[in-house]
């Protein structure tokens, strides 16, 4: 279902702002707001469902909604190709995931045993082979008929009929099947153990730093003049992801869920550095692929970190929080660095985020309750 799910978005989401910087002559800024606006719709959903799901007790109802809804906008840019439609595309498709995200994750952490790791390392595997597969069919449409991004909307519904089609098997299972009392939102919060309250709060400023993707193909296009070449990088980053995204969650099973995550935001101040001060694009295309050594150590080792930590009941409302705040982050983030690219060139929105995640890095390493 993933698998399906991130080829149709993934065919889309390095073409969209290529689409809009060169087809609907939009700004940085505008892209930055765009991705923000897309970014906090999907993070406030994810913890009100998440919480909904962990108290009516039915996650697989959310995963069909949510993924029906972001596969029947996909075409919308296709077939009104102007900035706001690209707009209202960006935040129904990221309304959708918040929808289902937090209740798909607690549903895959109730059929861990001992290896939560594992299990969303492989799930995150199969997102992110989509995720690969994606842009590699937009490469080929954009090979044969160049320029032609309207038509690659179009198509992406395709694979999403198929995702659509396996939601239907998803079934519901609930570890503590007893029935919740009314308590408000945030009072699960107060029960949980210092080690979530204290990762979510790093993993928040993080966030910061963590600003949209685009900003990373928008930067390779730029000094290598070639959308191939931005998109080619994208495919290479995703393809790194897929591959050691198992393979992480297998090692965070074995060893430390801190050690594996907390060496993935080592990596990103690295790759960040390298877009911040590098100008060649062959090192942007190698920096590019290192970025996915970053996403799969981190990615599902934080949900998978966050299951070990949070029991069945609440798991879904724990993930949509984290969710939540780190998704406001990453929109205030992409926005900052939007501005600060018109502003001041590329260079120092990449050496902020940066610099924000080294000295999240050094809390998380520092910090006695991490140790």
């Amino acid at each position: 279902m993933s698998f399906f799910t991130d080829i149709a978005s993934e065919m889309l989401y390095p073409v969209t702002p290529i689409f809009l910087a060169v087809s609907l002559s939009a700004s940085m800024t505008i892209i930055g707001i765009a991705e923000g606006l897309a970014e906090v719709t999907a993070s406030l959903f994810k913890a009100y469902f998440g919480r909904l799901s962990d108290r009516i007790k039915k996650r697989s109802l959310f995963v069909i909604l949510g993924y029906t809804l972001s596969s029947i906008v996909k075409p919308l840019p296709g077939l009104i190709p102007n900035i706001s439609t690209v707009l209202a595309f960006r935040v129904v498709d990221r309304l959708g995931k918040g929808i289902r995200s937090a209740p798909r994750d607690a549903l895959l952490a109730s059929y861990v045993s001992n290896d939560s790791g594992r299990i969303f390392g492989f799930h995150r595997g199969m997102d992110t082979l989509g995720a690969a597969f994606g842009p590699i069919a937009a490469l080929i449409i954009l090979y044969f008929y160049p320029g032609e991004y309207v038509l690659i909307f179009l198509l992406a519904i395709i694979p999403s009929f198929f995702s659509v089609f396996l939601t239907f098997f998803v079934r519901d299972k609930f570890i503590d099947v007893k029935k919740r009392g009314q308590e408000k939102y945030f009072e699960f919060l107060f029960k949980t153990p210092v080690e979530y309250k204290i990762f979510l709060i790093l993993y928040t400023i993080f966030s910061i730093a963590n600003s949209s993707d685009v900003f990373l193909i928008l930067k390779l296009r730029h000094d290598s003049g070639s959308e191939m070449t931005a998109i080619l990088g994208y495919i290479t980053y995703n393809i790194v992801y897929a591959s050691f995204s198992f393979p992480a969650g297998i090692i965070s099973d074995k060893y430390s869920k801190k050690l594996v995550f907390t060496t993935g935001l080592l990596v990103f101040t690295v790759v960040y550095f390298g877009f911040g001060l590098v100008s060649n694009p062959i090192l942007l295309f190698l920096c590019f692929g290192l970025y996915g050594v970053y996403s799969a150590f981190t990615e599902g080792i934080s949900k998978a970190w966050i299951s070990d930590l949070i029991p069945d009941k609440d798991r879904g409302s724990a993930i949509g929080l984290v969710n939540m705040l780190s998704g406001l982050g990453v929109m205030f983030g992409s926005f900052l660095s939007g501005v600060l690219w018109d502003q001041f060139g590329s260079t120092v929105p990449f050496i902020c985020s940066a610099s924000i995640a080294l000295f999240v890095y050094l809390l998380f390493m520092t910090l006695r309750r991490f140790r």
